[in-house]
Order: structure tokens, then sequence, then C-alpha cells
């Protein structure tokens, strides 16, 4: 069969019945999800030779190889020889496959072989066929992986190998009993019908399809859709309930009904998964091209609240008075998918924070909602709050608690001051600070800002946008004229302390910060002679201040200590009285309100 009969305009896959049968069918997935690349071969010459033993229901298709990457046609071509050579039943699988006939990105391959051992027993060939590669051996676990590294215009690549197996679980475990198996018994224990798919790899029927479970026609239907029933397979593994909304977002798939039941029903489950795993798949809910369908299902099925309440707690919007407020799980949907929108340009990966900042910058929204008669709804402070909110969730999450936390963190805490920079008549200072408290992330909170515009009234969104341009030449103004942004300090700590007299200590944070508050002021130029010349006017106090605070460092004990951080907070900002008696009363009496426990 040649292309002609296909037509130009028609890409579908080539269908053929395992019973060998001389029909050919066509599956149009055109009309169903946008595959823009044909998907079919000249199958003719295979027809005579299709005499591989299988099941009647089961189905095979051929892939063309022009949809093959070539960098991954090799490897697997390479892999189909030398399992051929060393007399072993090798086919691609999984993800792989489904991503071929997509035509998506893929980063997995991974084969499965037939026979007990043989997984390793391939890893071992093609590391030694393939020079320079290196062979991993997980006898634990019965896999193997081989890393190819990159030559020429190919990519260094990882191939896994693993012998087909059949796997059972216990109820209160996730640790399976496992057992030799053929192809069939290890497609079957597979998530979905769509990665259930595997692909011959043997030099004469390379590309060939085996889909046992109809995962064709489910990618055709844009379907996620169990190979066993869902209850089987989300008992087994609970993590793939998460996963069936993590493959809805990155595939915009439909689940099944019944997968939904399931994962309803059983949601409670997933306790016995390590949270680990559970936010690896939320990180690539978060990565995907739709998040908001895989929050959303999950949300729907009851599994959001079993390990992220506190955004469940965002759904639902109450009417009192006849005054409503909106829904704030949708609403942080829609500014997640804003910022996606705004960031196109940019790989995923150079985005995944920004993305974490956008889903957690309304997360105290639940817990700072007051009803005001004259004001309606009202959620102040809930962008602080939030702030710190952030480092306790990223723990829960098993996230990094690193510059990447505080990253979120900030741009939670600062949402809303661009805000307040609309009017016309803010002052320079303003913009400094905000300059200043935003550092090199300025650009991403003035997106998450604009994301953060989610009305439905075109009007009212041109306004708000406009606004924020405005704001914006404002930052690039102020900052053009005071270097505000990437702010070093004019003084050396060395330079202050031999102007102070003193040694490292309180003293010489209190001029760093008046220094500093004083640029940001606009009271003095951002550099160094302004900055001495106002250090000079500041010697005397703050040495006082700072062996105020020594003297209480020495006298304070046990959980008194616990005062400290209040005290320092007033021996930096406020006034103090001129006697030193009074100033340590005035001191101790604001440790005491501010942690009175310390008496207890």
């Amino acid at each position: 069969m040649n292309d002609d009969h296909l037509g130009n305009n028609f890409p579908g896959i080539i269908i053929i019945p395992a019973a060998a049968q001389a029909t050919v069918f066509f599956i149009w997935l055109k009309s169903f999800i946008s595959f823009k690349r044909t998907v079919y071969n000249d199958v003719g010459t295979r027809l005579g030779a299709w005499g591989w033993a299988a099941p009647t229901e089961f189905k095979a298709s051929v892939l063309s190889s022009s949809l093959i990457p070539p960098s991954i046609a090799r490897r697997l071509r390479d892999v189909g020889r030398i399992a051929h050579e060393a007399n072993l039943e090798a086919y691609a699988v999984g993800g792989l496959v489904r991503d071929l006939i997509m035509q998506r990105p893929t980063t997995d391959i991974d084969f499965v072989t037939v026979g007990s051992g043989t997984g390793i027993a391939l890893a071992q060939h093609v590391g030694k066929a393939l020079r320079g590669s290196r062979v991993h051996v997980y006898k634990n676990y019965g896999t193997a992986a081989v890393r190819i590294p990159a030559r020429g215009d190919d990519a260094a690549i990882v191939l896994e190998f693993v012998a087909a197996r059949r796997e059972s679980y216990q109820r209160n475990s996730r640790k399976p009993r496992v057992e030799d198996g053929t192809l069939i018994d290890d497609l079957r224990r597979r998530d979905f019908t769509v990665n259930a798919l595997a692909m011959h790899v043997h030099p004469a029927r390379f590309g060939e399809i085996v889909d046992p479970f109809g995962g064709l026609q489910d990618l055709a239907r844009g379907l996620l859709k169990t190979p066993l029933p869902a209850q089987e397979t989300f008992d087994d593994d609970p993590l793939r309930m998460v996963r069936a909304a993590r493959f809805a977002a990155q595939l915009n798939f439909e689940i099944h009904d019944d997968a939904l039941a399931a994962m309803t029903a059983h949601a409670a489950r997933l306790a016995i998964v390590s949270q680990e795993r559970i936010t690896d798949e939320v990180q690539k809910i978060i990565m995907s091209a739709h998040p908001d369908v895989g929050f959303t299902r999950l949300l729907e099925t009851g599994l959001l609240t079993q390990f992220l309440p506190e955004l469940e707690a965002l759904k639902g919007a109450e009417t009192r008075d006849g005054i409503g407020h909106k829904d704030n799980f949708t609403h942080t949907l829609k500014v997640l998918e804003n910022v996606i929108a705004a960031t196109n340009a940019q790989p995923p990966e150079a985005t995944r924070w920004l993305r974490w900042a956008a889903l957690f910058h309304d997360i105290a929204k639940p817990r700072c909602k007051r009803f005001d008669v004259k004001a309606g709804w009202t959620f102040h402070g809930h962008e602080d709050r939030g702030a710190r909110m952030v480092p306790g969730l990223f723990r829960k999450l098993k996230l990094p608690i690193d510059e990447r936390m505080e990253y979120v963190q900030k741009l939670v805490r600062l949402h809303h001051r661009p805000i307040a920079l609309v009017d016309d008549h803010v002052t320079d200072s303003a913009v400094r600070r905000l300059l200043f408290d935003a550092g090199n992330d300025i650009e991403d909170l003035m997106t998450l800002v604009r994301a953060d515009v989610t009305s439905k009234n075109p009007r009212r969104v041109r306004k708000y946008l406009n606004a924020f341009d405005h704001v914006d030449a404002k930052l690039v103004e102020v900052e053009a004229n005071d270097q505000i942004r990437n702010f070093q300090p004019p003084l050396r700590g060395e330079e202050i302390m031999e102007a102070l007299g003193v040694s490292e200590g309180l003293a010489v944070g209190i001029v760093k910060t008046r220094v500093r508050e004083a640029i940001l002021d606009g009271a003095i130029a951002n550099d160094h002679e302004a900055a001495v010349a106002l250090m000079m006017t500041m010697v005397d106090d703050a040495v006082r201040r700072g062996a105020l605070f020594d003297k209480l460092m020495h006298d304070l004990k046990g959980r008194e200590r616990t005062a400290l951080g209040p005290i320092k907070e007033l021996l930096v900002h406020h006034e103090l009285p001129e006697n030193d008696a009074a100033a340590i009363e005035l001191l101790l009496d604001r440790g005491r309100r501010a942690n009175p426990e310390a008496d207890d």
C-alpha cells in the first residue's frame, strides 16, 4: 500500500488485526486530537509475514520511521539489532511509544525483555556493543541502565532495561510481590492504556506496535483509562490516582468516568504513598501546559485535601448580605494559567518557582477572610501571612528549603506592593523600596502582579494592565537614577567598626540600616561620600545603643533571652530615653510585652 491510497489530508494509524485478516482499518486521529503528522507506513510487505502468535483481540500497528527522531531511532535500532544477535525478545514500551505517536518530546527510553534476567543481560550486551557506554545494574530490582555519552549531534541518553514481570500488592504496603511474566503481563500492570503500548525493535518488525488494551483508541479519544478495573489499578499503587491528574494536565486528556469514581472512592489510600513521590507528580503538573486541569481533578476527587488542604481551602465563594467574593481556587488557577501564557517563550523549567509563587500567592486568604458591613469581604494581610506559611508548606511537600523557597516567599509577600504604586502621586521612596525588596526578581514580581488580574471585564483588565505599565515606567526611571535594584552598601563593615571604635556587633548594624534607609528615602545619594557624612553624625548614638544591647545580652538568662528580638528592633528603629536606666527599662518592658512567656 502506498501513501496515495490515504489522500493528502488524513493522517492516521494503520490498524491490522493480529489474526492476519487482509482488511486494513484506520483510526482517524485528526478529528479527535491535534496530531499534526502522518502516523502510517507502507505495510504491504508485512502482511504476508504476519505470523506471530497472539490472541485475536490483540491489535498491532506500524509506526512510520519518519516520525521517530533520528537520534532515538538509532538507539532503538541498535538495541533491536543487539537483542536479535543475542536471541533476546525486546520491546520499547510505555511513555516513549505514546510520545512518538503524539509527536511529543520524550526523554524516557524504556525496554522490556521477555525471560528471567534478560533485562540485565540485554543491558550488558548493549553496553559492550556501544563503546563508551556505562552499564549500571540494580540486581535488587532486576533492572539495568545504560548511559550513552553525547556523540556528534546525538545528546547523551539513558536506556532503561527490565525483564517483563507481573506484580501483586498487599493492601497496606507499596512493596509488590514480583514474578517473571509475559509482555502482556507487564503491560497489564501499567497505569493507563495509553502507556500500555509496546513497540517491536527487532530489525524485521521495527515499528510494529503491540496494543492489547486499546491504548491507540484511547489516544485518539484523548482518554485516560486503566488497563484493569480502575479500583484494582489504583489499589495496587495509589500514586496512580495523582498520575491520572498529571497526565490529564500534560496531555489535556479526560479521565474515564470509572477512573474518576475510583479516585474519589480511594483518595484516602494516598496516605501510604511517600510525600516525595506525590510531590514529584505535583511538580510535573505545575510544569505542564494545563496545570489547571490537573489541580481541578485533584480537587474534585478529594485527592488534593490528602496532601495540600491549604490549597483546597481556597475553594468556594461565600455570600453575606448580598455581597459575595470570588472563588479563590478558580482565581489561583487562572493566575497560574496567566503566568504560563506570559512566559511561554521560556522553557517551563525556567519558570518553575514563579509558577509555585502563583499557586501560593493567595494561600492565606481563607485564614484572613473577614466580613465588614461597610467594606464587605476583606483579606487584609493575606500576603504577609501567606509568606509566613511558605516555609511550612515547602517542608511538608519536601520541596527545597533554600533560595528557591525564599524566592517564592518573597513574591508571595510582595505581590500586592506594586498596586500601591499605581497612584500618580506615589513617592520615589516607595518605588526605591520595592526595587530594593524585590531586587533581581522585580520582573518576575511584575509578571505575577499582571497575572493576578483575572477579571472577566475586558475594560477593567485593560485599566489595571495600563496602570502596571505606568508602574514599570516608574521602576525603570528610579532604577536608572539610583541603582537600587542590585543595592550594595556604600560602607564596609570594617570601615564602620574603625569609625565607631567597636568590634562587630549591633552598633555596626544600626549604621548600615540607617544609611540604607536614608538612601531609600532619598535623603542622601547612593554613594560613599554621602554615607560617610551621615555615619559621622550618628557615631555616639550607635555606640550607646550597641552597649545597651550588649548589657542586656549579658544580663538576660534562659527564656528571658527570647525577648532579645523585639529589643533589637526597638534599638535599631525607635527613639530611646537619654537616661540609660530608663532606656533599659523601656527595652525590657517591650521585650516582656512581645514575649509574655518569658516571665512564666
